[in-house]
């Protein structure tokens, strides 16, 4: 593999991280507005659990296809390349 072609696959894996980070901090810092606009206006329906939740399963698969990489990465597909091309000699 090229040294560019290294420098971009890292390059896109932090800017996926960044991502990520930025999506989880937007997350908790509207989800905490949310609680405690819940809180102060009707303490008796807790309402801010349904955008917890459902946005939470968004961050939740956010998270599982930022850091998977350790088990279905480059070096995975890379292998599984070259076992197809051997396959297809």
């Amino acid at each position: 593999m090229e040294h560019d072609e290294i420098y971009l696959r890292a390059k896109k894996r932090v800017e996926n991280l960044k991502s990520f980070y930025i999506h989880l901090t937007v997350y908790i810092l509207v989800n905490l507005m949310l609680f405690f606009i819940n809180i102060i206006t009707d303490s008796n329906h807790l309402w801010f659990l349904y955008p917890l939740g459902g946005w939470g399963i968004g961050v939740a698969i956010h998270g599982i296809t930022t850091f998977s990489s350790g088990r279905f990465g480059a070096e995975w597909e890379e292998r599984k390349i070259k076992d197809y091309m051997e396959k297809d000699k």
